[in-house]
């Protein structure tokens, strides 16, 4: 599984998957069901993501991912 880097953070392809979801406003409901996966699931991927970014809220998501890597999050969808 390829992992992106920025200088500090490292993102799994999976998390860049959820990334970009969450980028076009997908619930965990939703990316669950593109994901293959349960919604609780979808919702820890989110959490990590957070914690791993630093943000509170999970709308600040893609702002910080691309704030981190540069990288366009509606890109990774």
């Amino acid at each position: 599984m390829p992992i992106i880097e920025s200088p500090t953070i490292r993102f799994t392809e999976r998390q860049r998957q959820v990334v970009g979801l969450l980028a076009e406003g997908c619930s965990n409901v939703e990316i669950a069901d593109v994901l293959g996966v349960s919604p609780r699931t979808a919702k820890a991927h989110c959490d990590v993501l957070r914690s791993k970014l630093g943000v509170r809220r999970r709308r600040q998501i893609p702002v910080a991912y691309r704030a981190a890597t540069g990288e366009d999050p509606l890109m990774l969808g």
